[in-house]
């Protein structure tokens, strides 16, 4: 018997559905103004500006509004600051995203936290990332946010069940580890160089692969009866962790593609109309 299906395409959908009507109704409070997002793109990537573009084509269909400002490969840090802080100062614009990566020169981590807390909707800063774990109001980082909502939204249960995070990025392993735990899971960070990592794997209960290199999690690492996160995406649409291996044998499974990915950017949607909820409340 084949594994539940975490469908994030199928709720994605849904929470479009809902915010629709929320940005009708702040339509209606401000102005006919609507949210806006923000989107930074820094040099010509050709993976970041179609991810950009879907941001774009996101937000217009919730009924919002997208400003892209591009810069070319040269951007230096202060000039890629000052855009930020003319972001921040603007008070039509509730959401910032910088689309990573940015070109070498520029210090990414004092960019992404030049962007304003409350306008953090991608939960890149480190203030939001430590509020986030702290259990403080903040916005959390939009991939680990996101399969947060899923495990919610299909009642895996969390509490009290052993899950392995393989995988350390600033904006997806480490939130995803910090929201696992205050969810009341116990929780083992892996990486590529943890020892013994096939063992790791098959203790947990929840196995999220979100380390980036293409099925590097094998099927006979993960225990019958787990819930498989797989947050990666590769050519081919496979991601981290050998899905046609273990579809038969888990509790629950996210699929490639279809899985986290949708779940990214509609949890962006959802954030930044947040932001423009909060902004009418301050």
């Amino acid at each position: 018997m084949s594994g539940l299906i975490l469908d994030g395409k199928a709720l994605s959908k849904q929470l479009e559905t809902e915010l629709t009507v929320r940005v009708s109704v702040l339509r209606q409070k401000m102005n006919g103004h609507v949210p806006i997002l923000a989107t930074i793109l820094v040099g010509d990537d050709p993976s970041s500006a179609t991810y950009v573009k879907m941001k774009g084509n996101a937000c217009r269909r919730v009924g919002m509004d997208s400003q892209r400002v591009a810069l070319g490969n040269d951007t230096g840090t202060e000039q890629l600051l000052a855009e930020i802080e003319s972001l921040n100062a603007n008070p039509l614009v509730h959401g910032i995203l910088l689309q990573h990566p940015v070109p070498h020169q520029i210090d990414e981590r004092t960019c992404f936290d030049r962007i304003a807390l409350t306008k953090d909707v991608d939960g890149v800063t480190s203030l939001g990332f430590g509020r986030m774990a702290l259990g403080e109001p903040a916005f959390g980082s939009a991939t680990p946010a996101g399969i947060m909502h899923l495990l919610n939204h299909y009642r895996i249960p969390l509490e009290g069940r052993q899950a392995v995070v393989v995988g350390r990025s600033p904006i997806l392993g480490r939130p995803m580890a910090m929201m696992l735990m205050n969810a009341n899971a116990t929780v083992t960070i892996c990486h590529s160089r943890t020892r013994n990592l096939p063992e790791l794997v098959r203790s947990a209960d929840i196995v999220v692969g979100a380390l980036g290199k293409p099925e590097y999690i094998k099927g006979d690492w993960i225990r019958d009866g787990a819930v498989v996160v797989d947050a990666g995406y590769h050519d081919g649409g496979i991601g981290d962790i050998e899905l046609e291996a273990v579809k038969d044998r888990v509790s629950a499974y996210t699929p490639v593609p279809g899985g986290v990915g949708p779940m990214t950017i509609a949890t962006l949607m959802r954030q930044t109309v947040e932001a423009a909820e909060q902004s009418l409340q301050g």
